[in-house]
C-alpha cells in the first residue's frame, strides 16, 4: 500500500518541473551541437583510415607497382603536354607508380624540361645518357632502371595517347603478359611509312612465329617478370614480344588511339629497314640455334664438304672416262675451298658451343625457363 509520504516524495512543484525540462532540452541542443562538430572529423578519420588500408594494400603487395618508361630525343615541346597528360592518367589509378624518362642524348632543351619535371614531380626519374645511342638502348636503359611490377613503354612524340595506358592495363589483367599497341587508324605518310610498317610488320611474324600487326608501336605494357632479364642490341626493341614469347609469355594485341605528330619532326626514316631485316636474321638465329649453334655451322659445314667430295668424284669421272685432264677445270680449286670452307664451319660450331656454355654457366642460367613448380 502506497503511503501519504510516498506520494509526497514524488511530487514536484510546478516551477521545478519547468526548470528540469529546461534544462534537459539544453543537453540535447549541446548533444547535437557537439556531434555536428565531430562528424567531419570522423569523416576525415574515415578518409585517413582508406588511405591506410590503401598503403597498407601496396606495401603488402597486393597492388602493383607501375613503371612508364618514355624515352626522348629533341621533343623539348612536347614534354610539358606528354607530362601532364600522364600525371593526369596515372594518378587515376590505384596502384603506385613512376615515370622514366631517358634523354638520349638530346640536343635541344628537352633534359632542361625532364630536370624541371623530376624537381616539382619525385615520381618523374631522369636518365640522362652521355650522347645518343638510340631508342633500344633508351628502353634497356629504362628497364634497367625500373622498379615497378608492370613496365609501360611510350614515345615521347604525343602520337601515342596516354588515355590508352588503362586500356592496356586492364587487357594485363585477364591474364596476359605482353599486351601490344595497334595503331589501327595510323596517322602517318601512307606509303613512307604505313606501307612499310605492314610489309615489315608481315615479315616479322611470318619469320618470327608471332602475329602481331604493328610491332612498331611503342605503346605496350609487360609484366616485369618476362623482360627484366632480356638484353637489348641494335634496334632489337621492336622485338621485345618474341623475347617474351620465348620465355614462354601470353602475347596480345589491342588497338590504341594514334594522333598526328604536333611538334618537332619524325626521327624514323627508310633507312631502319635495312637495320630491322638484319636484326630479323639475328632473332631467327636466336630463336632457333642460340643453345645448339653447331647446328647451323656444323650443318653448313657438312654441307660444303659433300660439296667438296662430289667435285673431287666428277673429276675422277672426267678422267677416267672421258679423259680430261683435273688442270683444265676449276674444279680442283673449287673441292678445295669448299672443303676448307666445311672444315672451318664446324670449328666455329664448336667454339660457338664452348662460348655459350660459358654464357650459361656465368650467368647461372639454364637453357630452359620454369614458370612455377607444383609440390616442391
Amino acid at each position: 500500500m502506497r503511503t501519504r509520504s510516498d506520494a509526497a516524495q514524488r511530487y514536484t512543484p510546478p516551477d521545478a518541473a519547468a526548470a528540469l525540462a529546461e534544462q534537459q532540452l539544453a543537453d540535447l541542443k549541446a548533444t547535437l551541437h557537439e556531434m555536428r562538430e565531430r562528424q567531419p572529423q570522423a569523416e576525415s578519420l574515415s578518409r585517413s583510415q582508406t588511405d591506410r588500408e590503401i598503403i597498407a594494400a601496396r606495401r603488402s603487395g597486393r597492388a602493383k607497382k607501375i613503371s612508364v618508361i618514355v624515352p626522348v630525343y629533341n621533343e623539348e615541346d612536347n614534354i610539358d603536354p606528354l607530362f601532364k597528360a600522364l600525371f593526369s592518367v596515372l594518378s587515376r589509378l590505384t596502384a603506385d607508380f613512376e615515370i622514366i624518362a631517358v634523354n638520349d642524348g638530346s640536343t635541344d632543351h628537352s633534359y632542361e624540361r625532364l630536370s624541371a619535371f623530376a624537381g616539382q614531380h619525385p615520381e618523374v626519374k631522369v636518365v640522362n645518357f652521355r650522347r645518343n645511342f638510340g631508342q633500344t638502348a633508351a628502353i634497356m636503359a629504362g628497364i634497367d632502371y625500373s622498379s615497378g611490377d608492370i613496365l609501360v613503354f611510350i614515345d615521347s612524340d604525343l602520337q601515342n595517347d596516354p588515355d590508352d595506358i588503362p586500356v592496356l592495363l586492364d587487357k594485363l589483367n585477364e591474364g596476359y603478359d605482353v599486351v601490344s599497341g595497334w595503331r589501327k587508324d595510323r596517322k602517318d605518310a601512307a606509303i613512307r611509312r604505313s606501307f612499310v610498317s605492314r610489309t615489315a610488320n608481315r615479315l616479322i611474324s611470318w619469320v618470327s612465329g608471332v602475329h602481331l600487326r604493328d610491332y612498331g608501336c611503342t605503346l605496350k605494357a609487360y609484366r616485369a617478370g618476362v623482360i627484366r632479364d632480356i638484353r637489348l642490341y641494335g634496334e632489337m626493341h621492336r622485338f621485345i614480344p618474341i623475347y617474351a614469347t620465348w620465355m614462354g609469355a601470353k602475347v596480345t594485341e589491342i588497338p590504341v588511339r594514334h594522333h598526328e605528330r604536333r611538334f618537332g619532326r619524325s626521327k624514323y626514316g627508310l633507312e631502319r629497314t635495312i637495320k630491322v631485316l638484319l636484326d630479323l636474321i639475328v632473332i631467327k638465329f636466336l630463336d632457333k640455334y642460340f643453345a645448339k649453334p653447331i647446328y647451323i655451322f656444323g650443318g653448313f659445314g657438312i654441307l660444303s664438304i659433300l660439296v667438296s667430295l662430289g667435285a673431287v668424284g666428277l673429276m675422277m669421272y672426267w678422267k677416267l672416262f672421258e679423259g680430261v685432264s683435273m688442270i683444265l677445270t676449276p674444279l680442283p680449286l673449287f673441292a678445295a675451298m669448299t672443303f676448307l670452307v666445311g672444315a672451318m664451319s664446324i670449328l666455329m660450331g664448336l667454339l660457338a658451343e664452348m662460348i655459350v656454355r660459358t654464357y650459361f654457366e656465368s650467368q647461372r642460367r639454364g637453357p630452359y625457363e620454369v614458370r612455377n613448380v607444383l609440390n616442391r
